[in-house]
């Protein structure tokens, strides 16, 4: 074999170490990201889900409002990504309890008695106003001593919430979007999908509670969204007693 032929043939097997070693490290990457969106999720391969749908309360009849409808649709593109499956239900028939798989829970406590249930049990310290007369508070959220009024279309409020009850390591996480606006519940899925893997890396299998602000959705949609900040404690801290008729307490 002249060496000119060597050289091809020692090429060539270079070439193809280097390919499968780079094939192998590209698995590699690609099967621990998913492990982690998985246990960020609560949702090994094949494992089940649960999509509480709220319904419309602009209607008499059983609706789902159309941005509520694009919320399930980014968290069913979530779970697909998991390998897991989905089982979607209304609010008024999901009468099991939580932890044994995980939940995605959308509507705010004027549409979904589901969230009402949750906020009672893991969310003390907040409050909606669900007042259905027109006024300067109606959709408030008072987390905590603060208060947040949204202004429709132009600045509203949401709740991002992942939470487990016990400290089984097994146990499924709950996620809450509970937005003023149906948009705003959108926003939140599509804030999840975007930064999970940054709220994964900060926050671990914790519990945690962001409030996120939705910025002229009027014009925007559901796209621009700003974090306003971490209340996990405020929100899992008992608020008083209300004071006044309209606002919901979770207890």
């Amino acid at each position: 074999m002249s060496d000119d032929v060597r050289n091809i043939v020692l090429g060539v097997v270079a070439a193809g170490i280097s390919a499968a070693l780079g094939w192998i490290a590209r698995t590699y990457l690609w099967k621990r990201k998913l492990r982690r969106k998985q246990t960020f999720f609560g949702m090994p391969e094949n494992s089940e889900s649960l999509l509480v749908v709220n319904r419309d309360p602009a209607t008499a009849e059983p609706a789902v409002h159309r941005f509520d409808v694009f919320a399930l649709l980014e968290l069913s593109a979530l779970i697909k990504d998991c390998g897991a499956h989905a089982q979607v239900v209304t609010q008024d028939a999901a009468h099991q309890g939580f932890g044994e798989r995980t939940e995605f829970c959308v509507g705010g406590p004027g549409s979904n008695r589901r969230m009402v249930a949750h906020m009672a049990a893991m969310l003390p310290g907040v409050r909606v106003n669900v007042d259905p007369e027109p006024g300067p508070d109606r959709g408030a959220f008072q987390i905590g001593p603060e208060r947040y009024r949204m202004d429709p279309g132009v600045t509203e409020y949401v709740l991002l919430a992942r939470l487990t009850a016990g400290e089984r390591r097994e146990t499924r996480p709950v996620f809450l979007f509970c937005g003023q606006r149906a948009i705003t519940n959108q926003a939140a899925t599509r804030y999840l999908a975007r930064n999970h893997e940054r709220l994964a890396r900060k926050h671990g299998s914790n519990s945690f509670v962001l409030l996120l602000k939705v910025i002229n959705s009027q014009a925007y949609g559901p796209d621009v969204v700003e974090l306003v900040g971490d209340v996990t404690r405020a929100a899992q801290t008992p608020l008083p007693a209300p004071a006044a008729r309209g606002s919901h307490r979770a207890d």
